[in-house]
Parts: structure tokens; C-alpha cells; sequence
């Protein structure tokens, strides 16, 4: 290699160097505009959604954890019209849906507001307030969620929707597996296959129960429906 080229090849990074620093510069003068307000959007939506979480959402979820109150003591009684539409100095949770909807509170009244449709006979509601709950992640909310699609399942049976039902059975069987409600749900939708007259398919229902989940208030007499679905084979 000449001295020359030597020379051109010892001074190159600082060329390629500063003509980077320049095209960057250049960048900047011509888009800094740009960029702070790309920036000021960013500043103010982060901001926002943080205003928004602990300014707006979390003093209403307060509200609504104190209406809640009144509502569940009347469920828990089973007083579910009570429970639905408040006692006239206690809102009910159709009142908290309302008010407070956006709030975790509001998510689970809409469950609470279906399984009292449910329990009072009126099927198409229940469907509709079940139906707008959305699951929440959490080993506490696991149960609560296949609850919910089980009793969609339930009142879908109830509607003479068999087949809608067996589905949601099995989707709350298997979505949200735990040892309280999964045997459960299996154990209703064999019954509803027997009742379809499809014995092959409870005696499998069953079986999950007796090897999945042996240790549940569901496997205690699982044998006896095992027996019965054999004898319809």
C-alpha cells in the first residue's frame, strides 16, 4: 500500500465519523419540531394514563367497593331482586354497572348481576350480564372465571341450548383449571351427555374426574355414574 493510500486509510474513521455527526445534526435541525412534539404526544399520554389510573379510576373504585358492600350482603342472603336494584338507601349491582363500570368493581358486578338473573329465572339476562364480564388474570380470579362460563353453561342448558352449554362446560373445565370447579363442570357436562343420550362421551367426562381429580367432592361418588354410563354403551 502507497504512503498515500496509507494516509487516506489512517484518516477515513474520522471522515466517516464526522460526516455521521453531521448527517445527525442535520437530522435534528431539520425534524427537532418534529421530535419534540412526537415527544410532548408521548409525555402527555403517559401522563394521562397514569392521571387517569390514580386520579379518576382509583377514588371510583373506592365508591364502588362501598356499594359493592351493600349488594353482596343481600346476595349473600340470597335476596338477588334485593341484590339486583339496590333496597332504595343501598344501590344494587345493576347501580354500581352503571356508575362505576369501568371499574374492577363494575367488572364483577356484571358477574354477580348474572348469576342473579340466573337464580331468578330469567335466562336471557343472566346470558347477557355473564357475557359482559371480563376475565381477570390471578390465582384468586380463577375460579370466579370458570364460574362465569359455567354459568353461561347453565343457563344455556336451561334454554334448551345443549350443545352451546356442553361447550362452555368444557371451556370452564379446561380454560381455568383448578380442583374446585373443573370436576365440577365435567361432572355437568356428562350428565348433560347422558341426557343427549350419548353415554360414550359421559363415561369420558367421568373418568376425567376419577384420575384427574380424585381428591374433589365430585370423585366421591364418581364411580356410580361411571357405572351407569358403561351400562348405556
Amino acid at each position: 500500500m502507497s504512503t498515500k493510500d496509507k494516509a487516506k486509510s489512517a484518516i477515513d474513521p474520522e471522515i466517516a465519523i464526522e460526516s455521521a455527526l453531521g448527517r445527525t445534526e442535520e437530522f435534528f435541525m431539520r425534524n427537532g419540531k418534529l421530535l419534540l412534539t412526537i415527544l410532548a404526544v408521548i409525555i402527555v399520554v403517559v401522563g394521562g394514563y397514569f392521571g387517569y389510573k390514580y386520579l379518576y379510576i382509583g377514588p371510583r373504585a373506592e365508591k364502588a367497593g362501598a356499594a359493592m358492600f351493600a349488594a353482596e350482603q343481600q346476595f349473600a342472603v340470597d335476596s338477588f331482586a334485593l341484590a339486583l336494584n339496590g333496597d332504595g338507601s343501598t344501590e344494587g349491582f345493576l347501580q354500581i354497572i352503571d356508575k362505576y363500570g369501568n371499574t374492577p368493581q363494575g367488572n364483577i358486578a356484571r358477574h354477580y348481576a348474572g348469576v342473579c338473573y340466573l337464580r331468578l329465572g330469567d335466562y336471557e339476562s343472566a346470558l347477557s350480564y355473564l357475557g359482559q364480564y371480563k376475565a381477570t388474570e390471578g390465582a384468586p380470579n380463577t375460579v370466579i372465571n370458570a364460574q362465569n362460563l359455567g354459568l353461561q353453561g347453565d343457563a344455556n342448558a336451561q334454554l334448551g341450548n345443549f350443545d352451546k352449554a356442553l361447550d362452555l362446560y368444557t371451556r370452564a373445565a379446561g380454560k381455568f383449571d383448578n380442583d374446585l370447579t373443573s370436576p365440577m363442570y365435567l361432572k355437568k357436562a356428562g350428565l348433560l351427555y347422558e341426557k343427549m343420550q350419548q353415554p360414550a362421551k359421559a363415561l369420558k367426562a367421568y373418568e376425567q374426574i376419577r384420575y384427574n381429580y380424585s381428591t374433589s367432592l365430585e370423585a366421591r361418588d364418581i364411580e356410580k355414574y361411571i357405572a351407569r354410563a358403561e351400562q348405556q354403551i
